[in-house]
């Protein structure tokens, strides 16, 4: 029986030119130490906007305000999973961590695109086009 995909959603959270990645704490299941988007599984019964906002809650005690779907990337490390990406370019609130992340830090494009390169190739044009949607205020 082939293992069950998890469905899960991420943010780039853009402003100014940045954004927000958080370094996972070294003792978290999935991805123990490494730099990700803010997200999670999304829960049964909810979309996928609904799955953000609560996990952006959750995560960063913020209320996201603009959200505009990006694209859904997969993998199968450690398990099958699907991860629908969204941009949040407006949000109610300071991001502040509240869980998961040893660390918080607004990144530039170029930085933001090495920390997430070796979690998946499709990250980076991801980025770039969450960078440009945000400049153009869509």
């Amino acid at each position: 029986m082939a293992a069950r995909q998890h469905d899960c959603v991420g943010a780039f959270l853009v402003q100014a030119g940045a954004v927000l990645l958080g370094r996972r704490r070294d003792d978290c299941d999935w991805l123990a130490g490494a730099w990700d988007v803010f997200g999670g599984h999304v829960e049964a019964g909810e979309s996928g906007p609904q799955a953000l906002a609560r996990e952006l809650d959750e995560e960063l005690g913020i209320e996201a305000v603009r959200i505009e779907y990006l694209d859904c990337i997969e993998g199968d490390a450690p398990e099958p999973w699907k991860l629908r990406l969204y941009l949040v370019t407006q949000w109610r609130g300071e991001p502040r961590n509240r869980q998961e992340h040893a660390e918080l830090r607004w990144c530039t494009l170029d930085e933001a695109q090495q920390r997430l390169a070796g979690a998946h190739a499709r990250f980076a044009p991801l980025l770039k086009t969450a960078f440009e949607r945000a400049a153009r205020g869509s």
